[in-house]
């Protein structure tokens, strides 16, 4: 009887891997499913690393608009001298784009050492909990930021708040950029439900920042029933502009003369003016100037987020793959100019409102070119062409429009690209997937 107990409370051995790429391909297969909402199993882990920042961390949700927001902050702090640690997803090439210190992403052999440390902590645990790939990479992430000596941390939260990874970290300052329906299977199928699971990342009594114009009143309810210091747009903080510039107010401060922000799209100003709320809360810890704060504006850079690549035809990769952010896009496709003919690129998780997300583009776009995409979560191209058809578009339009079926982004692309006429113009939509098939196309043919 001994015998059996001694063998049962054993630890096992680590399984421990010596390259980024290995990990990775065993993480993708290490817990039984790929989204496993709750966070016992992290928890656990994170107190075996004992796991704690000294600096102050600010954690972003929201339905669209987190990787911007992620970025303004990271970039205006980086304008003031601060050392940032910035950890975003998913990425679009490389796992690396997930973890940045000072501006640079973590070179593999660095994270290699925290892929470590949370193996062996979690395998040092009785009956050692599995973590899925978004679990296991976000701890790593953290404990290399934790001891990295960093003067402010961000972090970017997956999906919802209260039971997302993320969330194992109390933030200092916690922001939720827009509400909308998105994962209703997890989150609920209401902005009030929704708004709530996302202001699940708010803490009693520190800084929590709204920036969706018209917040549900469930997200409200809990920052002042925690008693969180709530910033809300049109409340607690305005902003204002004409075609040269823009200005912010809010809580006594005021900043006027503001250049538009480098990134582009319809929403980036309620995203910029949440960014200055939440820093402006923060001023006592992480004091910024006016400057820092232009200077951050005007050196962002974001992929995929409506950049519009130099050259002709016009190229847009847009990572919009729910229908408040497809509606987004098409405000900022029509803001433009006059192109003769849009072409969009378009792949899609099977998941997503597919119907909704191609609404607001259908008198935007004339050739539709639907791809598959490299995971089992996307929808056939053909699923795509048949929903397309379903709306009214015409499957074969001759010379103005149509429907074309292609098995992965850069063959779309190519089409494109040979058809296209010089003023035209190309957009790649629909999921991460398919803005990085064709960013990793192009990247192949520049070398």
């Amino acid at each position: 009887m001994q015998l059996f107990k001694r063998l049962t409370t054993a630890h096992p051995t680590p399984i421990l891997f010596s390259s980024l790429e290995a990990w990775l391909s065993h993480l993708e297969t290490a817990h039984p499913v790929g989204i496993d909402m709750g966070l016992e199993r992290i928890n656990r882990v994170k107190a075996a690393l004992d796991l704690h920042f000294d600096c102050p961390v600010i954690t972003v949700a929201g339905t669209n608009g987190k990787g911007s927001t992620c970025a303004y902050l990271e970039s205006i702090l980086l304008s003031s001298g601060y050392r940032v640690g910035c950890h975003t997803s998913p990425h679009l090439l490389t796992f690396n784009e997930r973890a940045r210190i000072n501006g640079e992403e973590v070179r593999d052999a660095l994270l290699l050492e925290h892929f470590t440390a949370v193996e062996k902590a979690r395998v040092s645990l009785i009956n050692p909990p599995t973590l899925t790939y978004f679990e296991f990479t976000t701890l790593a992430i953290m404990h290399l930021f934790a001891k990295a000596n960093l003067d402010a941390v961000i972090l970017e939260v997956g999906m919802g708040g209260r039971l997302d990874a993320v969330n194992i970290v109390d933030a200092d300052c916690a922001i939720v950029t827009s509400i909308d329906i998105d994962h209703a299977d997890f989150l609920g199928g209401t902005r009030e439900a929704i708004g709530l699971e996302k202001a699940g990342i708010f803490r009693p009594g520190h800084i929590a920042v709204c920036g969706d114009p018209v917040p549900p009143k469930t997200l409200i309810d809990y920052a002042e029933k925690l008693g969180c210091d709530l910033w809300l747009q049109g409340r607690d903080y305005n902003f204002q502009g004409d075609k040269q510039q823009w200005g912010w107010a809010g809580r006594g401060k005021r900043f006027s003369g503001l250049g538009y922000p480098a990134l582009r799209g319809a929403n980036q100003i309620l995203n910029a003016s949440a960014v200055i709320a939440a820093l402006m809360a923060l001023h006592q810890r992480l004091p910024v100037s006016a400057q820092d704060i232009r200077n951050g504006f005007a050196l962002v850079e974001l992929p995929g987020r409506f950049q519009v690549l130099p050259g002709q035809p016009t190229v847009v990769l847009d990572v919009a793959h729910n229908p408040h952010a497809a509606a987004t896009l098409g405000q900022s496709l029509d803001k433009m100019g006059y192109h003769p003919y849009t072409y969009a690129i378009f792949g899609a998780m099977a998941d997503k409102d597919i119907e909704g997300v191609i609404k607001p583009l259908l008198n935007v776009v004339d050739f539709w070119f639907c791809t598959n995409l490299p995971t089992p979560r996307a929808a056939s191209a053909q699923f795509l062409a048949q929903t397309l058809e379903s709306m009214g578009v015409k499957p074969k339009n001759g010379a103005d429009g149509g429907i074309e079926i292609f098995e992965n982004p850069a063959s779309a692309y190519q089409k494109a690209l040979s058809q296209a006429g010089e003023g035209d113009r190309i957009v790649t939509f629909g999921s991460f997937y398919t803005v990085a098939g064709v960013m990793a196309y192009r990247n192949n043919q520049a070398h």
